[in-house]
């Protein structure tokens, strides 16, 4: 397994309500790239969509701790398998880090090819969560 890391990113939220914002996938339309996302379709736990140049991807929330780690996996058809995670500290009332984690099961010329990619979609989601205005 492969694991990237996003820098550790501060949102001026709660952890309570930063993860109830992270656990449920209806609110993750209003975080991602239009130009570079298509298709979406989600419930509470799931969602589908089509990625420019890649093709179609889906995801699953696996395991929720409250207010600490919410635990996503891949679904469906996927050029590879992977696990994403969010977690969540709180460090004073209104300060909360967030550091996301991608374990991916990669061979030595995918992680070549995508590995760079990957990093800036964790910084690029990281961002988007921590900027995100409606909580």
């Amino acid at each position: 397994m492969t694991k990237f890391e996003s820098e550790i990113k501060k949102v001026s939220q709660s952890d309570e309500k930063i993860f109830k914002f992270i656990s449920d996938f209806n609110n993750f339309e209003s975080l991602i790239p239009q130009d570079k996302i298509k298709n979406w379709q989600s419930t509470e736990d799931t969602c589908k969509f089509s990625v420019d140049g890649i093709g179609d991807a889906g995801l699953r929330i696996v395991e929720k701790q409250a207010s600490t780690t919410v635990k996503y996996s891949t679904d469906g058809k996927v050029p590879f398998n992977f696990f994403l995670w969010i977690q969540l500290k709180q460090v004073a009332e209104n300060d909360t880090r967030i550091k996301l984690t991608i374990k991916a099961d990669l061979n030595p010329m995918m992680k070549m090819m995508v590995g760079k990619h990957v990093k800036k979609f964790l910084n690029m989601l990281g961002d988007a969560i921590a900027n995100y205005g409606g909580y």
